[in-house]
Formats: C-alpha cells, sequence, structure tokens
C-alpha cells in the first residue's frame, strides 16, 4: 500500500477514483478560455475591450479600445479576472474582450 495522503476524486469520465492532484492538473490542461475572436488566452496577456461595458456598482463605463493589462484565468472559461486604475476585482467576460 502506497504512503501518500492525496485525496481522491471520482472521475465520471473514467469511471475510477483518481487522485485530486492529477484530475485538477488534467482539468487546467484542458481549460481552453478564448476571446471574442477565438484567441486562445492566457495568464499575463494583455486584452483590448470590444465595445463599452458599463460597470456594475462602480457607477463607470469602461470604454471600447480601453486596455487591460495582466490578465488572470478563472475557474470559469467564459470569465477573466482582472484590473482597471479605477476598478479593483474586475471580472469581464470573454466575449467582450480581444488579445492585444
Amino acid at each position: 500500500m502506497s504512503e501518500d495522503n492525496d485525496d481522491y476524486i471520482y472521475d465520471d469520465v473514467t469511471g475510477e477514483w483518481r487522485p485530486a492532484s492529477e484530475v485538477k492538473a488534467a482539468g487546467a490542461a484542458a481549460l481552453d478560455v478564448r476571446d471574442a475572436s477565438g484567441t486562445v488566452l492566457a495568464d499575463g496577456d494583455s486584452v483590448t475591450l470590444i465595445k463599452d461595458l458599463k460597470v456594475k456598482g462602480a457607477g463607470q463605463t469602461l470604454k471600447q479600445g480601453t486596455v487591460i493589462k495582466s490578465i488572470r484565468l478563472t475557474d470559469n472559461p467564459e470569465e477573466i479576472d482582472c484590473r482597471h486604475d479605477a476598478i479593483k476585482g474586475l471580472v469581464l467576460r470573454t466575449e467582450f474582450v480581444r488579445k492585444r
């Protein structure tokens, strides 16, 4: 018997119990985040807004053409986490951005 303390998760695809670290690594590799034009996005990329967006709770509008630097990917392939000078904790939908 092995001496690893890894948690196990039931994998619906294979029908087996697999180590959580293995399932997590496979899920991260399968995550394919794309912008509005279909270009693959990665952590640290810069994106440009393709339309004006009203930011809920901030009472502000981000204009088309605004550059957002150093994005971070989330667990949801349709959303990216980013920062803007005036708005902290900003989450944008990938359908509204284009990679620079």
